[in-house]
């Protein structure tokens, strides 16, 4: 369509410069030169008379048919040339990017960023316990008895009734620390299965794979709208789409601050993060009518 638009300009534009043509030219009524929009044929006095001249003029009625620039065509030319709505709002020639596949392109992306994202927030979660739960482990082994050099409880345990005059009183305290020293091995396996899973590379990986793929998309939607109709379409799926960007944005920004062991920026981040899951999921209650509608109105491909 706009390539049309752009041959109609061109004729338009082509008609409105043509040189001035006239065939023959006549003194009086006699015909004494050609004129073929160049340069004429140098007249010779013998020719004729001073009775073929009108005022010391020459007489040529033909000049009333020269062709000499018309300004319509060219303003015509131009309103059509640059009328964003006649040239680009109005059935764009957008080609499949406008048709059902591209149409679809941004909701299909959508739907798997929002299960991106879901992944990349619980590989957070996993990366978060696998750095914070030494901290439990600390605590709990504080809570142990001395074990006399022994790695574990169950070890001192065995150590302690091995000796030649056993102490009851010792033994009683390692039985009764015995459920700690459990947990204190499930929380090390635990772990060390967080750590060979690698969840702090993958949430990395991920978290930037989200912000650039998810922005990407978010302004393709628009663009494909504007393709399809010409224009957008202001509402809460728009709005939300574009506060969604601003908090993809703004868990990106924390971090830095987070690598250097900021715990505002951290909660700030995952904060920014579970909002935007949320507005995800809200997301759908506005998108879905929005995708069976341009179902029913585009064509393949």
């Amino acid at each position: 369509m706009k390539v049309s638009f752009v041959l109609v300009s061109v004729l338009a534009t082509t008609e409105a410069f043509v040189a001035p043509s006239v065939n023959r030219a006549s003194f009086g009524s006699k015909t004494v030169g050609d004129f073929t929009g160049r340069i004429p044929r140098y007249l010779d006095p013998s020719d004729y008379n001073q009775d073929d001249c009108v005022h010391g003029e020459l007489e040529n009625p033909d000049l009333d048919n020269v062709k000499s620039f018309d300004p319509i065509p060219a303003l015509a030319a131009a309103t059509i040339m640059f009328s964003s709505n006649a040239a680009f709002a109005d059935s764009p020639d957008w080609g499949i990017f406008e048709g059902k596949t591209g149409s679809l392109l941004h909701p299909v992306m959508m739907f798997g960023m929002l299960a991106l994202s879901i992944s990349t927030a619980l590989l957070g979660f996993e990366w978060r316990r696998q750095r914070t739960i030494g901290d439990e482990i600390s605590v709990l082994k504080k809570q142990l008895p001395d074990l006399g050099g022994a790695k574990t409880v169950s070890e001192a345990l065995k150590a302690a009734k091995a000796a030649e005059t056993p102490d009851t009183a010792l033994i009683a305290k390692l039985q009764a620390a015995a459920p700690v020293d459990l947990e204190i091995k499930q929380l090390q396996d635990e772990r060390k299965s967080l750590s060979e899973k690698g969840p702090r590379d993958k949430h990395y990986g991920q978290g930037a794979m989200l912000a650039f793929l998810g922005t990407i998309f978010a302004i393709e939607g628009p663009l494909n709208t504007y393709a399809r109709a010409g224009k957008l379409f202001p509402g809460p799926h728009l709005y939300a789409g574009a506060g969604l960007v601003c908090l993809w944005a703004l868990a990106v920004a924390c971090v830095p601050q987070m690598q250097k062991g900021n715990e505002v920026a951290r909660t700030v981040h995952i904060g920014a993060n579970i909002a935007g899951i949320g507005m995800f999921l809200w997301q759908l209650q506005s998108g879905i009518p929005i995708l069976l509608k341009v179902w029913e109105l585009t064509k393949w491909p």
